[in-house]
């Protein structure tokens, strides 16, 4: 049988009725808006009054008399002075409004999608820390991650950025290995791209995770406040050290906490070496420490590169020589080597005549090596000897004559440099992106935070003797003469640069080797 169709009437009324229900809600909507003030006084006024009668109901009976013969009293003072009626109107709706406003309910615990990725990180923590020995373990599958999880912080993106976890007693988190998966998986589980640092308690079986904020890099090369045999390496995070020296930051000046290497007789490590990969920032990293040196002391520059990256300081004044090629390299070391050992006899004579130390024995020398093992190959070539043979005077007596060796070094070759440079040098900075491995080779232990890979130039870790790894940031020290430089770098390097001078006024003649007659 064919189907009759619906009345017009039953078929649109559905459509009416929508059309209906949606010019209501619009009409509601638009009354709410128009009576918005009314109603947020309305519910004010509801609320005071909720309030006023919870206090009548706690005041005791003999004390209510009093209360309504007061309120009564200050009713007839404001019904008597001028405007005294109005003043308390408007008093009162703007009680009531205050009270009745909408107020954004705090948030008390994580949302739905942060409890999943809480969920997540405690499942993938259960392997880890626990056994099937365990009667009542912390970690189970499906078990409870509040129990486990405290004092837990998330970013406008839903990450982790801080959180506490409690794990049991007989996990081994005196073993390095075992610490490392924890911490590689809460890294990897917790976002990439960001720097963790990870405090044990081993006493309370308690580990933190926080993410660390950038360090910054718009502090430039400038004249930091330290004393004679002081260098800033650079800078790192405010609870890592324990000062501050003042920096200017753009139009601003402020406190930084800064990474001091202390050279002279009586420190500890009196020679530095620096790795990284190319565009790490070591050779910014030399020219920053060559700027703070010629403040007390005269400078000798090794570049095995060839690139010219030193060419500002070439004639300054404390500059003693600039070298980039093989003959003048082994001339200056091989000058470095003989002051150093006239510096020790011109102590020892003066000492033993009961004389003071000379004046030219006490100012310190620098010998600043950038990639010195190009100039092995090139030795090895011309059956020269390899400049770092040269060095082994100045690194093992040249904390005594007042004498330091900063190396700088790439990681693939790191093989070439000699056993007294890697003996010597206990002062250790790696910059640019690392593995652990890498980091850990170089400083002799692994730091706390994980690397990213990628950094900054000038951005890394330090290591200062058996001391911790810090995070270290370099002052931004660039080339002033390469075009890419900004303006404010070029005049902030310029500015520190000595005044130009020949080099015969201010060096012995030694100083100066002769290339000629070093290959002859």
């Amino acid at each position: 049988m064919a189907r009759r169709p619906l009345p017009r009437i039953l078929s649109s009324g559905s459509a009416q009725i929508a059309r209906s229900r949606e010019i209501a809600r619009t009409a509601a909507d638009s009354a709410t808006d128009v009576l918005h003030p009314l109603i947020t006084i309305t519910r004010g006024l509801r609320q005071l009054a909720a309030v006023a009668r919870l206090k009548w109901a706690a005041t005791p009976k003999e004390r209510r008399g009093a209360t309504l013969f007061l309120a009564a009293a200050c009713l007839l003072v404001v019904a008597l002075i001028p405007y005294g009626p109005l003043a308390a109107l408007i008093t009162v709706m703007a009680a009531a409004a205050w009270k009745g406003r909408v107020r954004t309910p705090a948030k008390t615990g994580p949302d739905e999608a942060e409890t999943g990725r809480l969920q997540a990180l405690y499942e993938a923590l259960v392997p880890y820390f626990s056994v099937a020995e365990d009667p009542a373990p912390l970690f189970a599958h499906g078990g409870d991650w509040s129990k486990t999880f405290s004092d837990y912080e998330f970013d406008a993106n839903g990450r982790i950025t801080r959180l506490q976890v409690a794990y049991p007693a007989y996990f081994t988190d005196g073993e390095a290995e075992s610490r490392s998966r924890i911490e590689h998986l809460l890294h990897a589980k917790s976002g990439r791209g960001r720097e963790y640092l990870f405090t044990w308690d081993e006493e309370g079986n308690r580990l933190v995770m926080s993410v660390l904020p950038a360090l910054p890099t718009s502090i430039a090369a400038q004249r930091f406040v330290t004393a004679p045999g002081e260098t800033v390496l650079g800078f790192t995070d405010p609870d890592a050290v324990q000062r501050t020296v003042p920096v200017a930051q753009g139009e601003e000046t402020r406190d930084a906490p800064p990474v001091v290497w202390r050279t002279g007789p009586r420190s500890t490590e009196p020679h530095l070496l620096a790795v990284g990969e190319p565009g790490c920032g070591t050779t910014t990293f030399l020219r920053s420490i060559a700027l703070q040196a010629l403040q007390h002391g005269d400078v000798v520059i090794v570049e095995g590169s060839g690139t010219g990256e030193y060419a500002c300081l070439t004639g300054r004044a404390g500059v003693l020589a600039v070298e980039s090629g093989l003959a003048g390299a082994l001339a200056s070391l091989e000058w470095a080597a003989h002051e150093t050992e006239r510096r020790l006899l011109a102590a020892n004579r003066a000492r033993q005549a009961g004389h003071p130390v000379p004046d030219d024995t006490r100012r310190p020398l620098w010998l600043l090596l950038d990639r010195p093992s190009i100039f092995g190959h090139l030795a090895a070539a011309d059956g020269h000897t390899d400049p770092q043979q040269l060095l082994q005077v100045p690194l093992r007596h040249g904390r005594a004559a007042q004498v330091t060796v900063v190396v700088a070094e790439q990681f693939d070759s790191l093989d070439a440099l000699s056993e007294s440079v890697r003996t010597h040098t206990r002062a250790r900075v790696v910059l640019g992106p690392a593995t652990f491995e890498q980091v850990e080779s170089v400083l002799g232990l692994a730091p706390h935070t994980t690397p990213t890979p990628d950094v900054p130039p000038g951005r890394g870790y330090a290591r200062l003797g058996t001391g911790p790894v810090l995070r270290l940031q370099v002052p931004a020290t660039p080339d002033p003469y390469d075009e890419a430089t900004s303006e404010a770098h070029r005049k902030a390097v310029l500015d520190l640069l000595p005044e130009p001078q020949e080099a015969a006024e201010h060096a012995p003649k030694e100083a100066v080797p002769d290339p000629v007659a070093a290959e002859s």
